[in-house]
């Protein structure tokens, strides 16, 4: 299926690893132009090698000024921005009683803001060029709490409305906002999780994945390129008529609205 992705300049943060580099991997096979952006050199450069002729950004998108900036340098390699795939950033899990005001804190700094710092940096020139998508990826942390995840389920939270409601006031300008909200995926960060539960549960991290595979109806944890998959479609015309969209993919494992 042609997604008329081809030559698009697609900007994405987080884009070193993880569900960010599937991401920025998936529009390179469409034919789309791609920046991506870490914090860390050394993950950049080790993301390069495997995305030919994209461009790489070293920003800390939890500054205002470096989300500015990363926008500039993205643009003058690509051109404007025609898409924004938001994946960096990742909030630290506390077992709870290990919560402080600073756990709560450095949530919205990680996960919260350097989303709304990236959207600030590239949505004015979306507005006014009257064209542009965003593809937020979230989580279902915001949508179901969980003991070890509540300062980065609350920042996900907080990201699920603004999106909407950015969708919202957007929307008249030609430009969409859309979220998906990954279940456990295959990345470093579930190693994270599935250690604190072990952890808690005084059990081995293989049981403690067996277990959460099992409780997902679709049988399996989450592969990046499933996630990738889905900001295709919502970055491409094939979804002209959606915005303001949340979309689960937990694999059916939380049967709510």
């Amino acid at each position: 299926m042609n997604l008329d992705l081809k030559g698009k300049a697609v900007l994405v943060t987080g884009g070193s690893k993880g569900i960010g580099l599937a991401c920025a991997r998936a529009f390179l096979d469409e034919g789309a132009k791609i920046a991506i952006v870490s914090r860390d050199r050394a993950n950049l450069d080790a993301a390069a090698g495997q995305l030919s002729n994209a461009k790489t950004i070293v920003a800390d998108l939890t500054h205002a000024a470096d989300a500015a900036r990363m926008a500039q340098e993205a643009e003058r390699a690509l051109g404007p921005i025609d898409v924004l795939v938001n994946s960096a950033g990742a909030a630290k899990r506390y077992p709870p009683d290990e919560l402080n005001a600073q756990a709560w804190h450095a949530a919205m700094d990680a996960k919260y803001f350097t989303y709304i710092h990236a959207m600030d940096a590239v949505l004015p020139s979306m507005r006014n060029r009257r064209r542009g998508t965003v593809v937020n990826i979230i989580g279902t942390g915001g949508k179901v709490a969980t003991p070890i995840h509540l300062p980065g389920g609350a920042a996900n939270s907080a990201l699920m409305l603004a999106s909407v409601g950015l969708a919202s006031v957007y929307g008249k300008f030609g430009v969409r906002i859309n979220a998906i909200n990954p279940g456990a995926t295959m990345t470093g960060r579930i190693r994270e999780a599935l250690a604190l539960e072990a952890k808690a549960k005084g059990i081995a991290i293989d049981k403690v994945f067996e277990e959460g595979q099992s409780r997902v109806p679709l049988g399996r944890y989450a592969d990046p390129e499933d996630i990738a998959r889905v900001s295709l479609f919502l970055a491409s015309d094939l979804a002209a008529y959606v915005t303001g969209a949340i979309i689960p993919m937990d694999g059916g494992l939380n049967p709510i609205i």
